[in-house]
């Protein structure tokens, strides 16, 4: 099986991202060219060349990874896992000098340990070269040459190449972070699921690392989300074309523009507030974005328009007593000081958002790693909605 010639032109490509991001993601990609683009769970499927492939490492902000599939077949045990692994020519893949890593996830499979398939598909990969070469390439947690991706669903096992490597999520600005920080790619997703046409006041009174007027930051000015990376896997792929590869980053780096409207940023931890600076700084931002060490109540609107998007503590940490209070006193802040403004909160503890005491024009579930959430809106009407609708 010649697995490069199989795939080399239209290929095949599958995109992960969050349980609920998928449609934004899908539409980054349409915007990028992809082609056949349909969604899956947490996943989107598409069609194209390299110069997609680049495109979509480089400039999807909601991409977790971007996987190149050189295999597809039903899998009822470990035995046969190992065979059809081995019906994969890997030696035309890469060399016994290079490093590869397996990931594995299964689901509703007899075989019940992912660990376990990665060691069995392993097994079958260094079996074909020792058979061959008499030697063997080895396994490298740690920058490895190729990263190798098995998902296993009920009997369809799928195994492909990550061409991303770490993963996409890991933009390269965030040298700290503090307690329970935002994800990278399901902040960009918040931004780019509230609506925000970039204009007016964004602020995130809650700040924590940053990561949210970072990322909005990058959505307003067009910065590719990929701007700060420094390597992706299909960088050491054989078919790596450098030339392409600069042109994709120069046009889209082309695209970059100023941003007119404030961003802030704000905590009231000093802590936090450090660890903002010290992000916003390594992202080159600080002209950009306005961080300082205020709570929630001391944040001064100035235009009267704009957008809040944060995502304030759950309850992990709090007694139930204080995270209720917590939240009473968001809606109280809200509806005292942030008339005309939308708000947009992100949390995994419904029976505290209860108390915020306004009612969501919105709610889109989602999933902040394990936790089953709800992304809110509240519209902040100066003076009777229907006043504000004339």
């Amino acid at each position: 099986m010649d697995v490069l010639k199989t795939f080399e032109e239209g290929m095949d490509l599958t995109a992960k991202t969050f349980s609920g991001m998928e449609d934004i993601l899908a539409a980054e990609l349409e915007n990028l060219g992809a082609k056949d683009i349909s969604t899956g769970n947490r996943a989107v499927l598409f069609r194209g060349d390299n110069t997609v492939l680049y495109k979509a490492n480089y400039q999807c902000r909601t991409a977790l990874r971007i996987l190149k599939p050189i295999g597809v077949f039903t899998v009822r045990d470990e035995n046969e896992l190992y065979e059809k692994v081995q019906n994969i020519d890997w030696t035309s893949l890469f060399t016994v000098r290079q490093t590869f890593v397996i990931s594995a996830s299964v689901f509703n499979s007899k075989m019940t340990h992912s660990q376990y398939v990665a060691q069995k598909a392993k097994d079958a990969i260094v079996d074909q070269f020792r058979n061959k070469f008499g030697s063997r390439p080895n396994v490298e947690k740690v920058n490895p040459t190729y990263y190798i991706d098995i998902h296993i669903s009920g009997p369809q096992c799928t195994i492909s190449l990550d061409s991303s490597g770490m993963s996409l999520h890991k933009r390269g600005y965030r040298t700290e972070v503090d307690k329970a920080p935002l994800n990278e790619a399901l902040a960009a997703g918040l931004i780019q699921l509230s609506g925000w046409d970039k204009t007016g006041d964004f602020m995130d009174p809650m700040c924590g690392s940053g990561t949210l007027p970072i990322e909005a930051a990058l959505y307003a000015m067009n910065i590719p989300a990929g701007y700060y990376r420094k390597h992706f896997a299909f960088q050491n792929w054989s078919d790596f074309d450098a030339e392409l590869w600069n042109q994709v980053k120069q046009e889209a780096d082309a695209q970059i523009i100023e941003h007119d409207f404030p961003i802030y940023g704000s905590d009231q931890s000093y802590k936090a507030f450090r660890i903002a600076q010290a992000n916003i700084r390594k992202a080159q931002l600080h002209k950009d974005i306005t961080v300082i060490n205020k709570p929630f109540e001391k944040m001064n609107p100035e235009s009267g328009k704009g957008i809040l998007i944060f995502n304030p503590p759950y309850g992990e940490r709090l007694i139930e007593n204080d995270i209720v209070a917590l939240y009473k006193h968001i809606g109280d802040v809200l509806k005292t000081k942030f008339k005309g403004y939308e708000a947009w909160i992100i949390t995994s503890n419904l029976d505290a958002a209860k108390f915020i005491g306004l009612k969501p024009s919105k709610k889109i579930t989602l999933y902040n790693g394990p936790l089953e959430s709800r992304f809110f809106k509240f519209e902040l009407y100066a003076g009777s909605k229907k006043a504000a609708k004339q």
